[in-house]
């Protein structure tokens, strides 16, 4: 009979291996390790081992737990969300598992469970299986699966990978769930973003990571850390290099043939479209520019691993490349190569790679391969010349240059991206943003943190200098709009996790025209949330959207120009959903407004009278600016700042720009016929008017009442607006007809209607 089996990489037995690990541990991870070993004295705890991006943590925690967990014959639950970091775990466990760190075992089992089709399922889950690396919602769906597998068990050691999601209520649930079935649960939680001491007393992180060391003992309580390093300290002792951001526009725009079903690809599975993803390899232009940034520089940059969008895309480049007569190759994993038709082996992709180690070749080509794995410890610079919306791959693809001088790598990683046009909302993840809580630490200057946040709010102007280019979008009420006012004052920056595993980087910007409503709106998510009956991690989109138009009819009122968007709104909902806690707010205190101050500038060239050849000349020196070269980092693309000039130099020479010749009589509608949300397009100051007069009727004794039942609040968020007589019964939106009604009462009217 033929054989039915074959063989997975989602389970099996890893045998000690023989001889001694090559890999050291750095100070900064035997330090932690030391840490963890006084903490374990304790039956049962929970704490957090803090190491920026590129310290180490996996290898740090699976060495750990190698000698402490698996040697003793103790089980070992690991936890994360993404199936990549789970394969790294995996991966981690197998490559370090030598007898000096095993000795009292001679192999171990494991076992993978996903939702992942290379994986095993809950139901595979055996007693038998001495490490369990599943991905958060596999086994929050069905956490039952686990009891069999803790029957028994004394004493448990429980990972959470990416701990500074272990908020989010799916993790607390699995948490609480092992905690109940195990006496002692040692919990670690692995991060690079920890909760910061300020944010402690409201944190549910604090709540959940108790116990820490201090003082080389432990302690319960201790702000819940066994040890922490922060990036610029391993930038000082040179094990990781010092991260330098670059970013280059490249004219391109990818979004003619965007349709929901491609948002959808994009921003939930990370897949850019096949269609896309081919017109963004095509193009001459876009090529032509990565070619030409990195022959520029390429004295400054070293050797380079680029990150394509596709197999033709790295072809492409390649060929581009040693056009130049720059040494270049690519790797592609199993993928037939789609210029010569032969498949690249393992064997080609090997001799590649170490051409690339060797420094034969200056620039390593590559379609996803290269994020983790493999070392080459003298990368000095990362291109990122495909977009991701994933925050693990990004962190993987920039991790491949981190590493240090004391580790065998280099002084400075230079990260630079490549950024197209995309004229659809995208929340593709910027490379920066990934050390936002540490930029304190390793920016040594107010010039670098203003470079920072310059760059961090250039990236979300990118759609409003694209919508002022577009003549078929009215973008004359922002065009009046005086520019320092459509500066940034700050940002929520935060991120938050699909049901599907996928997680996303978010910044939100905040202006002077809707900082007051963000910190209102706030303050009373949790009344809102309790309001509308959410409670579970993922909400329905439709009950999100419902809870949004609530927010704006109580806090988004009157003119705000820049105005807020909904969809920013929909992901700090997303989050609070998860978590509980409102995300964290950065002010832009180092940024110098008057350096972008578009209007002073086309007063000058107004007064001075300059001709188009002057104008030019006077320009270029602006944007070629080398000392701190703000403009361009704030524009990106030169169109965007000639734009903005211009509209300002019509400004100042009294041309009419905002009213074209009125050779039309339209009809007429009285606003007392229109709704309250149709008045706000046309007249919001008066829809906030409105709506204060109805609650400020409804007050009685410092609370809000509803007209039908009585529910009182002294907040706002709980009611709604409604016309006494509807607008399709003859009401009319004038102050008489208007009252408060609670959301249930407003629906019950709704539904007799």
């Amino acid at each position: 009979m033929e054989n039915t089996f074959v063989e997975v990489k989602s389970n099996g037995i890893v045998s000690a291996k023989q001889g001694t690990n090559s890999r050291v541990p750095y100070e900064h991870q035997k330090k932690a390790m030391k840490n963890l070993d006084i903490i374990d004295e304790i039956p049962s705890y929970s704490t957090l081992v803090v190491l920026p991006t590129g310290g180490g943590k996996t290898y740090t925690a699976s060495m750990w737990l190698l000698k402490h967990a698996i040697d003793k014959k103790k089980k070992v639950l690991w936890i994360a969300h993404r199936q990549m970091l789970l394969d790294q775990a995996a991966e981690s466990f197998q490559k370090y598992a030598y007898m000096e760190n095993i000795p009292n075992v001679s192999a171990f089992s494991y076992r993978i469970i996903s939702g992942s089709n290379n994986h095993d399922r809950t139901i595979d889950i055996s007693p038998r299986d001495n490490l369990l690396i599943v991905s958060k919602d596999s086994i929050g769906r069905n956490i039952e699966a686990l009891d069999k597998w803790l029957e028994g068990e004394e004493e448990i050691y429980l990972v959470v990978d990416e701990a500074h999601h272990s908020t989010a209520k799916t993790y607390r649930k699995v948490i609480s769930h092992v905690q109940s079935k195990v006496k002692n649960t040692k919990i670690i939680g692995l991060t690079a973003t920890p909760f910061r001491t300020a944010d402690r007393e409201k944190g549910l992180l604090s709540r959940i990571y108790l116990d820490g060391v201090k003082s080389g003992k432990a302690e319960k309580g201790n702000i819940g850390i066994a040890y922490q390093i922060g990036l610029k300290e391993l930038i000082n002792k040179r094990i990781l290099s010092k991260p330098i951001f670059e970013s280059y526009y490249t004219e391109e725009a990818f979004d003619g043939a965007i349709g929901l079903d491609d948002l959808d690809k994009i921003s939930h599975l990370d897949v850019i479209p096949e269609d896309i993803a081919n017109q963004m390899a095509d193009s001459a232009a876009r090529n032509r520019l990565i070619v030409d940034t990195y022959k520029k520089n390429q004295k400054i940059y070293g050797r380079t691993i680029i990150f394509a969008i596709n197999v033709v895309h790295a072809v492409t480049l390649c060929k581009l490349f040693r056009d130049e007569k720059i040494s270049a190759e690519y790797v592609v994993s199993n993928i037939k190569d789609m210029v010569t038709g032969v498949t690249v082996s393992r064997e080609e992709n090997e001799k590649k790679i170490e051409s690339y180690r060797s420094g034969k070749t200056k620039i390593l080509i590559n379609v996803n391969i290269l994020t983790e794995g493999v070392d080459l410890p003298q990368t000095k610079t990362v291109f990122l010349a495909r977009p991701t919306v994933s925050t693990i791959l990004m962190t993987q693809m920039i991790g491949r240059a981190l590493r240090g001088e004391a580790a065998g790598g280099t002084e400075d990683a230079h990260i630079v991206s490549f950024i197209d046009n995309w004229k659809e909302y995208i929340a593709w993840v910027n490379p920066e943003n990934l050390f936002i809580d540490e930029n304190s630490n390793f920016t040594n200057s107010k010039s670098e943190r203003q470079r920072h946040e310059m760059r961090l709010i250039a990236l979300s102007k990118i759609e409003e200098f694209a919508k002022i280019l577009d003549e078929s979008v009215d973008t004359r009420a922002l065009e009046k709009v005086p520019f320092e006012k459509r500066i940034p004052i700050g940002m929520y920056a935060f991120s938050y996790l699909e049901e599907n595993g996928m997680d996303h980087s978010c910044q939100v910007m905040v202006y002077d025209s809707t900082m007051e409503a963000y910190e209102e709106m706030m303050k009373t998510l949790p009344e809102l949330f309790v309001e509308y009956g959410v409670d579970e991690e993922f909400p329905p989109q439709k009950i999100l959207q419902k809870i949004a138009a609530q927010i704006r009819d109580t806090y988004f009122l009157g003119e705000m120009i820049p105005p807020y968007e909904e969809r920013d709104v929909l992901q700090i909902l997303k989050y609070y959903s998860q978590y509980e806690e409102v995300p964290k707010f950065y002010t832009f205190d180092a940024i110098d407004a008057s350096k972008l101050d578009i209007a002073a500038i086309a007063k000058h060239i107004y007064n001075e009278n300059m001709g188009p050849k002057k104008k030019s000349e006077y320009i270029e020196s602006l944007w070629e600016n080398t000392d701190d070269n703000l403009l361009k980092l704030f524009f990106g693309r030169k169109i965007y700042f000639w734009k903005q000039l211009d509209i300002e130099l019509m400004k100042l020479s009294s041309l009419d720009m905002f009213n074209d010749e009125d050779n039309v009589k339209y009809g007429k509608r009285e606003l007392v016929d229109m709704s309250l949300r149709e008045i706000g397009k046309i007249k919001p100051e008066y829809e906030k008017e409105l709506r204060d007069k109805a609650f400020k009727e409804s007050k009685s004794r410092g609370y809000y009442v509803c007209s039908n039942c009585g529910k009182k609040s002294k907040n706002r968020i709980i009611f709604q607006v409604d016309h006494i007589v509807p607008l399709n019964k003859g009401g009319k939106t004038v102050p008489e007809n208007l009252q408060i009604l609670c959301k249930t009462c407003n629906m019950r009217k709704s539904d007799s209607l």
